[in-house]
């Protein structure tokens, strides 16, 4: 089992923070620009641990430094299918932390609850 599931099915965010690396990239299934940074990318990801409803990896996949981990979760009532496409550098850091959803109402959905994290998101980030 791959250290970030582990982390994520425990809840333990620390331990999904310490997965990070400190460059880390994050490709959002909503916005095109990419988000840099671990701070960013770890706030982002707190914030989809608290929209997810029923989240659980159903598939892991791994092919050298890449990982695939295969999720299905909803946002009330909206049934989501992802992904999660993880690239680790030479530390064994996660560098880069692609997201994948289907169908489209879990995309929309999806944009919806994280539009409200993003608000507290940049709260957390100026330090309010």
């Amino acid at each position: 089992m791959h250290p970030f599931r582990n982390a994520v099915e425990k809840q333990d965010l620390d331990a999904v923070r310490e997965l990070l690396a400190e460059d880390a990239t994050f490709l959002s299934p909503v916005a095109f620009k990419p988000y840099q940074g671990k701070e960013m990318v770890f706030a982002i990801l707190r914030g989809a641990m608290r929209v997810f409803q029923d989240f659980r990896y159903v598939k892991e996949i791994e092919h050298g430094a890449e990982h695939a981990l295969v999720f299905k979760a909803r946002i009330d009532n909206t049934e989501i299918h992802g992904c999660d496409f993880l690239t680790m550098n030479e530390d064994g850091l996660i560098q880069e932390f692609c997201v994948m959803l289907r169908p489209m109402s879990a995309v929309h959905a999806m944009s919806e609850a994280m539009r409200v994290q993003f608000e507290l998101i940049e709260q957390e980030m100026r330090g309010c």
